[in-house]
């Protein structure tokens, strides 16, 4: 059974032992996949349990709260990804002032050591943990030796000769340049979630939306032709807006997706919204009508693109990414208040 824990200190996890691995995993690419296999084949040889270690919130996002990098993935949806990829335990750690002023070698010996029983520890490349990112693969080796694990790193996974980074793909998004997106994940980015009630301004206006929210920075934001799963037995085809909407003086991002056609009540319905193309960015305009206008003539843009797309595959379908028949984790960043994120926030 899938398990989650959130803090490096506590009873044994693993008396048996255990595979680890580690890392940030925002957006679950080809190269963390790749990583999370690995850990999960020689958990599966040792019999033992399959471990992967990430962070709540990132560590750029905890040292940078002023202006923090965008996100990719949400918690929830990371969780799922990690747990349908294998992973039998999910370390979600409370990335804190604690955990920032854990040494590296503390955090060896307090989580991989005392909770985990690590047999095995795999990273990626260039990894680093602990305080003021003191801990890289020759500590752990170092540290292995006298606590009795080993430790390695995968190769750089490359997509057409590219190498795969969040870094990489969340430039991608911000440019609107989705191909290369869907390159380097594997898959076409989707944002998943259970709608919410919004404000129905939509609706005054003749475009009602299925409201997603998103309670971290974005990678992408604008108007997108978008399909949406989890409607009907066939993708969805809308357009949707991504952003804060400064027309009406919003804050939070919020991801509204109006569907074409579309006539039924979606709230507390789980669905996701794959991104196609990008239409324009989110513009203030000075009244409503202008705004509505503007609204209509990106929804026959996004009518015309999407009619010409062929049928798009499930968005989390693997591409490119690995020669591996297992099927890709899931890539909803789920945003509705769980019980999970209850307690990430």
């Amino acid at each position: 059974m899938s398990r989650l824990f959130r803090d490096v200190d506590g009873g044994p996890l693993c008396p048996q032992g255990s595979v680890v691995c580690i890392g940030a995993f925002d957006g679950l690419h080809a190269g963390h996949r790749a990583l999370v296999r690995q850990a999960v084949a020689r958990a599966r040889e040792r019999g033992v349990p399959a471990v992967a270690l990430t962070f709540e919130p990132l560590p750029r996002e905890f040292f940078a709260r002023d202006n923090p990098p965008p996100r990719l993935t949400l918690a929830r949806g990371k969780v799922e990804g990690l747990h349908a990829l294998g992973a039998d335990i999910v370390g979600l750690l409370r990335f804190d002032h604690a955990l920032s002023a854990l040494s590296a070698d503390a955090f060896v010996r307090r989580l991989l050591v005392g909770r985990l029983a690590a047999r095995e520890v795999w990273i990626g490349p260039e990894f680093r943990f602990g305080h003021r990112r003191g801990g890289d693969l020759a500590l752990l080796r170092q540290m292995g030796a006298e606590h009795g694990f080993s430790a390695d790193e995968i190769d750089p996974v490359q997509v057409q000769g590219e190498r795969v980074s969040s870094t990489r793909i969340r430039q991608a998004l911000s440019d609107g340049d989705f191909d290369h997106a869907t390159r380097l994940l594997g898959r076409p980015y989707a944002i998943g979630g259970r709608v919410v009630r919004g404000r129905q301004l939509g609706r005054t206006l003749g475009f009602p939306t299925a409201n997603l929210r998103f309670a971290k920075k974005p990678a992408l934001s604008g108007i997108y032709a978008t399909w949406v799963h989890g409607v009907g037995d066939r993708p969805w085809p809308s357009v949707s807006s991504f952003g804060t909407r400064p027309t009406v003086d919003g804050v939070e991002p919020l991801l509204e997706a109006h569907l074409f056609d579309f006539d039924g009540d979606l709230y507390g319905r789980h669905i996701e919204v794959e991104f196609v193309a990008k239409l324009r960015d989110e513009l203030k305009f000075p009244d409503l009508p202008t705004l509505t206008g503007q609204m209509q003539r990106d929804a026959e843009q996004a009518r015309r693109m999407l009619i010409l797309e062929q049928e798009p595959a499930p968005p989390c379908a693997e591409q490119d990414a690995s020669p591996s028949q297992e099927p890709a984790p899931p890539c909803a960043d789920h945003s509705n208040q769980t019980a999970l994120e209850r307690h990430t926030s």
